[in-house]
């Protein structure tokens, strides 16, 4: 096993059950023991309510396993000092911690190059650094920004902000009624006054898997760029940035098994280089001086200020974690818990799943006769089932739908068929409420 207390390195459940490749950090061929593996995170073990926690809530949150929380606390204990400024040990032995989650980060999108990976607070953040860095700096009055009906708010606001400011123009892509993007629309919306197509790779609110490779290929004949916010995407399935050929993508630590509060933006190096500084302070300098400052080159640019050491290093934790399963593995775990709940919600008289995708990552939204997603959800808690209720920051798609609300179950790895059948059968309880 590796030492946890050097902090060098993530002990998994899923080392032993599957064999991992170290060089690579994915798994060999045999299959996980996803039973083991669920022993990693301590939260499962809980109750809530007097009742066993079934977590469906993996969308807005994942569950940190116990290496990650280690590894985070390890830091605090032992290694806590400021990145890049120190010539001490403890400083040398954070920034060495830290940067090494750039580099996992790196393998983890297939980015070609580390200075391609950008710290940030989160997808927001990563989102509001290109609207406001590369957006603001390039678009004119008249250039458009071609959003789609299913994006989240963090990827409608700022785009609504930039616009305001530079005069140019938005415009959506509509959804149809299973759930898909309609890509007739889109086209026929895309044009060579479109500079910027940032959408969503997966939708929070419906699980919708978008056909990334066609859009992107699609902006390219525009000459538009494209943004991915990828909150959804990078915790469930392999992503390579170079095989997309996306501009930008984003992605947060909190839904990958990491921290909250940290995340990354990806962004092809040229199109960095040319971008101004989103925040001026300490760190994104080359020099200072009250006559005048040049900046540092990317991606130390776009990161003014102390960063989140200890969140930073947890991503990279968290990263070796998921990598020692394999995201394969993950996706194809995620893909059997998805069939079997839609097979058995499906069957609950009075409930309506909503939106049929041609492709659907683990999420699903749905409505139930006469009864509030808030009430569902209470009532759900009040058996120790956690599922999301609202519109998840996705209003547009809702109102697409005529709903002011859903509740949704989201999956991750680490749930199980019991889990599945613990929902079933609450929801037959809420039933009985009305």
């Amino acid at each position: 096993g590796a030492d946890v207390d050097a902090g060098t390195n993530v002990v998994t459940g899923a080392d032993m059950a599957t064999g991992t490749n170290t060089a690579t950090g994915e798994s060999t061929t045999h299959s996980p023991d996803f039973a083991k593996i669920r022993l990693d995170f301590p939260v499962l073990a809980r109750e809530v309510n007097g009742r066993p926690l079934v977590y469906l809530d993996s969308a807005a949150s994942s569950q940190m396993p116990a290496q990650v929380a280690e590894r985070i606390d390890h830091y605090h204990r032992y290694e806590h000092a400021n990145v890049h400024r120190g010539i001490h040990t403890l400083s040398q032995e954070a920034t060495d911690a830290f940067e090494q989650t750039r580099d996992r980060v790196q393998h983890f999108l297939g980015a070609a190059n580390r200075s391609e990976i950008i710290f940030t607070s989160g997808t927001t953040d990563s989102i509001n650094l290109v609207a406001h860095s590369y957006g603001g700096s390039t678009l004119r009055p008249g250039d458009e920004i071609l959003l789609t009906q299913m994006e989240h708010h963090a990827n409608i606001v700022p785009w609504q902000m930039i616009a305001e400011r530079t005069g140019a123009k938005i415009l959506v892509a509509d959804v149809d009624e299973h759930g898909n993007l309609d890509l007739d629309d889109l086209r026929t919306k895309l044009s060579n006054r479109t500079k910027i197509v940032a959408l969503v790779h997966v939708s929070n609110a419906l699980g919708t898997v978008n056909p990334v490779q066609t859009i992107i290929r699609m902006a390219r004949e525009q000459g538009a760029i494209v943004l991915l916010d990828g909150a959804q995407s990078a915790p469930h399935q392999p992503v390579n940035v170079q095989e997309l050929d996306c501009d930008f993508y984003a992605f947060s630590a909190h839904k990958v098994c990491g921290p909250t509060g940290f995340g990354i933006l990806y962004g092809k190096k040229e199109l960095l280089e040319a971008m101004p500084p989103y925040r001026g302070g300490g760190e994104m300098i080359s020099r200072v001086s009250f006559e005048g400052t040049t900046y540092e080159e990317p991606p130390f640019r776009f990161e003014a200020g102390t960063p989140p050491i200890a969140a930073a290093i947890g991503l990279g934790a968290a990263i070796e974690y998921l990598q020692s399963i394999g995201m394969e593995q993950i996706a194809l775990r995620e893909r059997e818990l998805l069939e079997e709940a839609t097979k058995k919600l499906a069957a609950v008289d009075g409930l309506r799943i909503i939106g049929n995708p041609a492709e659907r990552s683990a999420v699903l939204p749905f409505v139930m006769d006469g009864i509030h997603a808030s009430d569902i959800g209470t009532l759900l808690d009040k058996q120790g089932i956690a599922v999301r209720t609202g519109h998840h920051c996705a209003q547009p798609i809702h109102d697409r739908y005529g709903l002011d609300a859903t509740a949704r179950a989201s999956f991750a790895f680490y749930n199980s068929s019991e889990d599945i059948d613990r929902l079933v059968e609450g929801l037959e309880f809420v039933k009985t409420f009305f």
